[in-house]
C-alpha cells in the first residue's frame, strides 16, 4: 500500500497551497499597512486646458439658498475648493483653509475670496462639519455636479485659483496648506 503523501521518488509531498495563500495574505496586509499609513499628497499641481483661459461660467446654490455665479466675482481673486465632508484629505486640510481665510480677511480688499464647492454630499453633513470645524466663507452646493464637470475635477480635495479677470491661474489636486496658498497668491501678484 502506498502513502498518498509520498511521490514516486519517495519524497514527501507538501501541501503548498496553504503556504502560498498565507504568503499572499501577508504581502497584501503589508501593502495595506504601507498605503494606509502613508501621508496623502500636499500642494500637488496638475495641468489642465483651463490654465490661462477664462474660468467656466458656472453657477450653483449658496447655503442660504441664493444663486452663486462665478462670473459675478470678477475683480477679486477667487479660490475655489472642491470638497466633501467625508473626504479625509478634505478634513485634514480644513484647518489650513480656516487659517488661509483668516489671513485673506486681514488683507481687506486685496484678499482672495475662498469659496467651498460641495458636490455629491449631504447638506446637513456639510453644515455640521463647518459648524464643528469652523469656516465662515461661502459654501456653494453643486447638486448636479456641473461645476465639478466644468472644471474637470477628478477627486476631492481640488483647489483652483481664478484671477480678478476671471482667468484660471492654478489647479491643485491634493491637500493645500495656508502657507502654500498664500505663496501662490503672492506669486500671482508679482506676475501682474
Amino acid at each position: 500500500m502506498s502513502d498518498p503523501g509520498v511521490d514516486a521518488a519517495g519524497r514527501r509531498r507538501g501541501r503548498v497551497a496553504p503556504f502560498v495563500a498565507l504568503a499572499i495574505a501577508v504581502v497584501i496586509a503589508g501593502l495595506f499597512v504601507v498605503f494606509a499609513g502613508s501621508e496623502p499628497a500636499v500642494n500637488e499641481t496638475a495641468e489642465t486646458p483651463l490654465l490661462g483661459r477664462a474660468a467656466p461660467a458656472v453657477t450653483g446654490e449658496l447655503a442660504d439658498g441664493q444663486e452663486f455665479e462665478l462670473s459675478r466675482r470678477r475683480g477679486s481673486v477667487v479660490v475655489l475648493n472642491f470638497f466633501t465632508s467625508d473626504c479625509v484629505p478634505c478634513q485634514q486640510e480644513h484647518p489650513d483653509l480656516v487659517e488661509f481665510a483668516r489671513r485673506q480677511e486681514g488683507a481687506g480688499a486685496d484678499g482672495a475670496e475662498l469659496i467651498t464647492v460641495v458636490y455629491d454630499d449631504d447638506r446637513d453633513a456639510v453644515e455640521e462639519f463647518f459648524a464643528r470645524e469652523g469656516g465662515d466663507w461661502p459654501i456653494v452646493y453643486d447638486d448636479d455636479g456641473s461645476m465639478a464637470v466644468s472644471f474637470g475635477v477628478s477627486k476631492v480635495p481640488e483647489t483652483w485659483i481664478v484671477d480678478p479677470n476671471g482667468v484660471v491661474q492654478r489647479r491643485f489636486i491634493s491637500r493645500v496648506t495656508a502657507d502654500f496658498l498664500t505663496a501662490q497668491l503672492a506669486a500671482l501678484g508679482a506676475q501682474s
